[in-house]
């Protein structure tokens, strides 16, 4: 399951971070912004419980999130949009998840796991800018599941058809939430019209 987030000022955002002019600073501004707005989405259906609150004037029936959340960014890219969901919710964990492509197979290959214990039986947020070929996501995904996720949410600024399809093939029971479906990936796996390089454009590195 995909949802695409139409709202206008995630698409109004969205025009912005895509411009190439755009600097490093107000590429990682727009980076939290736009987090927020698609986190605000994704967590549309998270567990609540009810708590009493005592106002200025009476008490009353409020609902408060009841459910353990651990944010999982794919490093380093994923880095970028940490704050945007922590902002939104402060309460979540951290964990941190390092890939490579490993230049024979091909394959993605975690070269950093560092995950809190809530990870188990817990609601995960995978973040990364980018979802293009799906092989790190995909493999990021499943390494939370080993480690007893009970629930996986995949969120990205952009993807593409090709992404989407591997994570469906792979892990059809993760829903992902992205502010744009581009149009495709090309020679060298970069996703059209795409951002560019998002570590790049995040830290200011070449």
């Amino acid at each position: 399951m995909h949802e695409e987030v139409k709202h206008p000022c995630v698409q109004h955002k969205l025009a912005l971070i895509r411009d190439k002019d755009t600097g490093y600073k107000k590429f990682r501004e727009l980076a939290t912004e736009i987090t927020m707005f698609l986190c605000y989405e994704a967590l549309k259906n998270v567990k609540v419980k009810a708590v009493t609150v005592e106002t200025p004037l009476a008490e009353t029936e409020c609902h408060k999130i009841a459910e353990e959340m651990v944010v999982v960014p794919i490093l380093r890219a994923g880095v970028g949009m940490l704050e945007g969901i922590l902002d939104l919710v402060p309460t979540a964990r951290v964990g941190m998840v390092g890939m490579y492509r490993d230049a024979k197979t091909k394959a993605p290959v975690a070269y950093y796991e560092k995950l809190p214990e809530q990870t188990r039986n817990g609601l995960c947020i995978v973040i990364d800018p980018m979802l293009a070929t799906g092989g790190s996501t995909a493999a990021t995904v499943q390494l939370l599941k080993e480690a007893g996720a009970a629930t996986v949410v995949v969120v990205c600024i952009v993807t593409c058809p090709e992404g989407l399809a591997a994570m469906e093939e792979r892990h059809p029971d993760v829903a992902i939430y992205t502010a744009s479906i581009d149009d495709h990936l090309d020679e060298r796996k970069y996703i059209v019209p795409g951002l560019g390089d998002a570590g790049d454009r995040l830290f200011g590195t070449r």
